[in-house]
């Protein structure tokens, strides 16, 4: 596409959509030209705060209102299939949805069928590949500075789970979700480990609710066989917390291991590599802006697909690739429920 202004319409403005709209607001030549919600009060004080133009009850309103090249929707997971239609409807060619994509694996996959050949095209907003340390690793490993490789490791120890009021503040619908742990927050170590490992071909869990508060499961782990040779754990409690400057930036700890060496990343996103045989861990200098969540990478991932529409680059996480992430979802609830190894 053309250096034209890009113009984007935003879903959704609850704890999440205000970095949404702060990335979208900080890249030059993108206007937010418009916010749908379905409280208007609510809504008028986000756009006010945002700096969005107007406010409307739905996306089909907002496109007659304003052309759209992006409909970013930031909204609770119930809502993406309806919304997705909508933009159909509306004929808007691109879409980016918040993860997880959908109610369930089978909405996701028959909103898919939906929209192959509509001219609507549906990439899934999954940001932790886009914070910078995770793409510091990867570039890391390319570098082979660990030789063969052998684990992945993520200790996934937010703290934010103790209580009867466990995430009133921040994310109040996390509590109702019969299938949490995983479904909210496990999919995106799915996705990440697959963008540093490669593709799963095997997986065992066990997963359990600490919290009696909650509806869903809070602990829990995955052990996974990669395509590499490589194996991976994620290990999750969200009721036990990690030692960091702000534990929501990295919220947990990882390992990586290999013939040559072992690479670790702490709660802060510092990284460390110890060569095998030495005691001593070098920490690898790199730098990376402490904006917003996750090392500000809503805006980077934000920052990709403007540079989809700009240059035509490709599109992460495109529906159909994203799907991958949801079907080995559902196989680690189906492992943790039947107590037995999956193989792909």
């Amino acid at each position: 596409m053309s250096d034209s202004t890009v113009r984007v319409g935003l879903v959704g403005h609850g704890y999440f959509g205000a970095y949404h709209a702060n990335a979208w607001n900080r890249l030059d030549g993108v206007e937010l030209s418009g916010l749908v919600s379905l409280d208007m009060t609510d809504g008028q004080e986000f756009a006010s705060q945002h700096d969005i133009p107007s406010v409307h009850d739905s996306i089909i309103a907002l496109a007659a209102h304003a052309p759209l090249d992006v409909v970013d929707i930031v909204t609770p997971p119930h809502t993406h299939a309806g919304l997705i239609r909508e933009c159909m409807i509306a004929g808007v060619p691109l879409v980016t949805c918040q993860k997880p994509f959908c109610d369930s694996l089978a909405e996701a996959e028959a909103v898919l069928e939906k929209i192959e050949g509509s001219g609507t095209r549906v990439v899934v907003h999954e940001n932790f590949r886009f914070q910078p340390w995770y793409a510091e690793i990867d570039a890391l490993l390319l570098t082979g500075v660990l030789g063969t490789l052998h684990e992945i490791r993520f200790d996934f120890r937010p703290g934010d789970g103790q209580g009867d009021n466990a995430y009133l503040d921040r994310q109040a619908y996390f509590r109702d979700q019969p299938q949490f742990l995983i479904r909210e927050t496990g999919v995106h170590f799915i996705d990440l480990f697959r963008y540093l490992m490669g593709d799963v071909t095997g997986l065992f869990a066990r997963l359990k609710r600490l919290n009696p508060a909650i509806a869903g499961e809070d602990a829990g782990i995955v052990m996974f066989e990669f395509e590499n040779g490589t194996r991976g754990v994620f290990n999750a409690n969200r009721l036990v917390d990690h030692a960091a400057e702000n534990p929501r930036r990295v919220m947990g700890e990882m390992t990586i291991e290999g013939n040559d060496g072992t690479l670790t990343l702490d709660g802060d996103g510092r990284i460390h590599v110890r060569a095998h045989g030495s005691r001593e861990a070098i920490e690898h200098d790199y730098t990376f802006d402490d904006i917003d969540f996750g090392g500000d990478c809503v805006y980077r991932y934000c920052e990709h697909v403007l540079a989809h529409l700009r240059d035509g680059s490709d599109l992460i996480n495109e529906a159909e690739d994203y799907l991958v992430n949801r079907r080995l979802e559902a196989l680690i609830y189906h492992s943790s429920e039947n107590e037995r190894w999956y193989s792909l």
